[in-house]
């Protein structure tokens, strides 16, 4: 009986090859042969069910298919043989140029046939919207993080399959620890990714996000705000002193003899002030009077 451990394999140069067809393009000139391809009708190949890609833009397939219409599909997509059906293809990279070559009304689509299992599959199809697809910072972050958490990925290995340097990918990691209303902010697009990662270490993220939304902030002005020290926070006013009897007998006394509010703050043993409030010019026209009339 074998007991040995199923070798893991590590995703640098092994994910590099297996990728190689699919960001393989004829424009390159020192490009290796590819792999034989084939020809397979467009209604045997379907999408991968677990696909992490779920939205596609509508203009930009409007564009691919116009392409394909007078250049024909360039790129083969990967596939693999269905694990239900036979004669039948899923896709595990080219997902987009499958659906752009069904409105342009392809018959079949050049393909690159592998034998990968559902792991590989779902690795390769999340690496190609990294490399591929128009991901915002927070879709880019979150891949990183899925390859990160379910095939053990490092940073360090991820920077050198997918030719990033080791801070991106670290820089898009960050923007996970953000507040959701701030990532809700950056999916939409109402933050930049570099908006963003000033605010992570900024004291009320989310107030700073809200304020830069809507006054228009500038990433420079977003870190200049972020960069307040913790301990600038406004502090709580000290709780007024009680008044002793004497001293409240004798705002009544006044307040009773102006017929206007007034206040006496002590500041010392034998100092202080006396607040006499006005609502409007008549009141204070009547303060002037009874002070003239004192004299």
């Amino acid at each position: 009986m074998n007991d040995r451990k199923p070798e893991r394999r590590g995703l640098g140069r092994g994910l590099s090859a297996l990728m190689a067809d699919a960001y393989l393009t004829p424009e390159e000139p020192n490009a290796p042969p590819r792999r034989a391809e084939t020809h397979v009708p467009i209604e045997f190949i379907e999408p991968n069910p677990d696909q992490p890609r779920r939205t596609f833009d509508a203009d930009r397939l409007e564009e691919l298919a116009a392409s394909i219409r007078e250049k024909g599909v360039i790129q083969p997509l990967i596939v693999r043989r269905h694990p239900r059906k036979d004669n039948h293809y899923e896709i595990v990279a080219g997902e987009r140029r499958w659906r752009a070559a069904q409105i342009a009304q392809q018959h079949e689509l050049p393909v690159i046939i592998r034998d990968l299992s559902d792991t590989e599959v779902l690795e390769v199809a999340i690496i190609e919207n990294i490399q591929r697809a128009d991901l915002n910072p927070l879709e880019e972050a979150l891949s990183y993080r899925q390859l990160m958490d379910r095939f053990g990925h490092t940073q360090e290995k991820l920077a050198e399959a997918l030719s990033k340097s080791r801070s991106h990918i670290a820089n898009q990691l960050r923007l996970l620890n953000l507040p959701v209303e701030v990532q809700d902010f950056l999916r939409d697009g109402k933050l930049t990714a570099g908006h963003a990662r000033a605010m992570i270490t900024a004291l009320d993220p989310i107030r700073l996000a809200r304020d830069t939304v809507s006054k228009g902030l500038s990433v420079r002005e977003v870190e200049r705000l972020a960069q307040k020290p913790r301990d600038a926070a406004p502090k709580a006013p000290a709780a007024p002193r009680s008044k002793d009897a004497d001293t409240v007998a004798l705002e009544n006394d006044l307040s009773a003899a102006l017929g206007l509010k007034v206040s006496i703050a002590a500041k010392g043993a034998q100092s202080g002030q006396v607040v006499v409030a006005y609502a409007d010019f008549e009141e204070l026209d009547r303060i002037c009077q009874a002070l003239s009339n004192a004299r």
